[in-house]
């Protein structure tokens, strides 16, 4: 592969999804194969490098120094994961490399004052290790055993059991004295010619490639596995090279993630401030205004999921403050329809259909969180909907539909796949609900999960069935809405108040509106969300033809 291969694909690559972070693994890809800087014949071969490990090696178990090993067994063809170029040559990890393990500190050991202990946190994902939450082993406690665990600047260090798993570490000077924790593996170089920053990268191809370890990776290498593991060296000429053209290819990748970052900030900064404009409009022509420069930004704003995300909860504010839709004046007022609300309330309640509820106090005016335009109305949940709470034993329901938090979609009132009471192996008791009610996740912090059913069924205890006497749909929005969010969640720092209960609810406002109007903002709010969905679709489809390109770039420079 010639450099201008590379840099021909570089862009197509690093415009892809996540491009920048695949730009970095094709550039440890092609380090470890030799095919990032070219060969140079002059070279001293690797196998003369590899003969002066192996005698610095029998040095250092002679001095004592190193353990001695079994030898390990020679490298059959089937473990060969790629051709080498000319002059390289194959070798294991524990021919070229010292591998040791960390002692096992125990914690009431520690002290304020000592030798920093490095423990498997002080180890970032990017291989940064810093002291923070550090701790310390008393001096005086420090034997000719301990001694042994004293770190040397750029030792590498490899997590060898747990979520981090296989995490690679490079000890600093700024960290030292330092002695090693358990959990972890110290992996020196056994000559100073394989510098520590090849061995490094071999590390992270083993670890990514070869044992395929991803984040969510949990377990524990064994050393003996470890030390088998295939590596391919070249000379050290090549080596240093391949090391420069590292770090000038990853600091490129280094200002093209920073300049990707300016350019999301930035837009960033301009939906929220069109959103804000929008939310904030006081008078029509400003809104015009407003919303003018969304629409005229349309295409340059909304190019990712978290743009497409404010762009729906605005819709959703929008609704409930009465801007979406213009008001007619013909229009029958809140206040109306509310008093027919009250007079069936009270006829069901007499009919004893649903429990008398509570009185609450008016809302105050010190309450309202915005202005509602001319006939619309200010009152409490409980004024305008009924909690159905219906708990039942789930035999004679096994074949009706089970609907837990987990079967809706956060923020857009959204029902996900669901299965029936028998086949989810539902035990206790569960709500049931009734085709056209609203279901409402009562568990904090999952309180944007709520959807409407056009069916019966069975619902998760943490959930409340509710009968909407106003439009299920425009209270659905509502109760989706920043608005309503802000009031269900502000106690949510109350440990002993993990779910929102039925008192709580009842007393949150609920901006009321004709119900005409109800009916043109939910199908206003139906439009827009539809256009959200087609801009999602439109961008996980560019999104996947360009990781389809990114990816046939990388493999057509891995086979150059």
């Amino acid at each position: 592969m010639t450099p201008e291969q590379f840099f021909a694909e570089f862009a197509h690559i690093a415009d892809a999804p996540n491009g920048v972070q695949k730009l970095r693994e094709l550039i440890l890809q092609l380090a470890v194969r030799g095919k990032l800087v070219p060969q140079d014949p002059t070279d001293e071969p690797a196998a003369k490098l590899l003969e002066r490990i192996q005698a610095e090696k029998a040095k250092l178990v002679k001095e004592k120094k190193i353990r001695n090993s079994e030898p390990l067994p020679p490298i059959n063809e089937d473990e060969i994961p790629y051709d080498l170029p000319g002059g390289w040559q194959w070798a294991r990890l524990g021919e070229i490399a010292n591998i040791s393990t960390g002692y096992a500190f125990k914690s009431p050991d520690y002290v304020s004052d000592g030798v920093f202990v490095l423990r498997v946190t002080n180890i970032q994902p990017d291989g940064v290790i810093n002291k923070q939450e550090a701790v310390f082993f008393p001096k005086s406690k420090i034997d000719d055993r301990i001694n042994t665990y004293y770190l040397n600047k750029d030792d590498l260090l490899v997590v060898m059991v747990g979520g981090s798993l296989g995490k690679v570490g490079t000890v600093t000077e700024n960290i030292l004295p330092a002695l090693l924790n358990q959990n972890m593996w110290r992996i020196t170089p056994l000559k100073p010619e394989l510098p520590f920053q090849y061995l490094r990268l071999c590390l992270r191809y083993i670890n990514n490639y070869q044992l395929k370890i991803t984040h969510s990776t949990h377990g524990h290498l064994a050393m003996g596995e470890y030390q088998l593991q295939v590596v391919g060296i070249p000379s050290a000429n090549e080596q240093h090279r391949i090391m420069a053209k590292v770090d000038q290819l990853m600091a490129l990748c280094d200002e093209l993630e920073a300049k990707q970052v300016r350019k999301q900030q930035k837009l960033t900064r301009l939906n929220n401030a069109a959103i804000d404009r929008l939310l904030t409009s006081h008078e029509q022509a400003e809104f015009s205004e407003a919303w003018g420069l969304v629409r005229d930004n349309f295409d340059l704003i909304y190019t990712t999921p978290d743009t497409i995300s404010k762009l729906r909860q605005a819709i959703l504010q929008l609704a409930v403050q009465g801007k979406l839709v213009p008001q007619d004046p013909s229009d029958e007022p809140a206040s109306a329809l509310l008093a027919r609300i009250k007079a069936e309330k009270e006829r069901l309640v007499k009919e004893k259909k649903i429990r008398k509820s509570d009185p609450l106090p008016p809302v105050s005016a010190n309450e309202a969180p915005y202005e509602l335009p001319p006939g619309w109305e200010w009152v409490r949940f409980v004024d305008i909907a009924n909690i159905a709470s219906n708990l039942v034993k789930t035999e004679p329901y096994l074949d009706f539909p089970h609907v837990a938090p987990d079967n809706i979609e956060k923020f857009t009132g959204k029902l996900l796949p669901y299965r029936t009471v028998r086949e989810d192996g539902v035990m206790s008791g569960k709500h049931l609900f009734f085709k056209g009610q609203i279901l409402y996740s009562k568990i904090r912090p999952n309180l944007s999960k709520v959807t409407i059913v056009d069916f019966d069924g069975l619902c998760s205890a943490d959930m409340y069935p509710i009968d909407a006497y106003i439009s299920p749909l425009y209270l659905m929005h509502y109760m989706l809405s920043s608005t309503f969010l802000d009031m269900a969640v502000k106690k949510d720092t109350r440990v002993a108040m993990p779910k929102i209960n039925q008192e709580e609810l009842n007393r949150i406002i609920v901006p009321v509106c004709p119900l005409a109007e109800q009916h043109r903002i939910v199908a206003k709010v139906g439009r827009l969300m539809v256009l959200c969905d087609e801009i999602e679709s439109r961008m996980t489809k560019t999104q996947g033809k360009a990781e389809k390109l990114a990816s046939a770039a990388v493999q057509g420079l891995l086979a150059a």
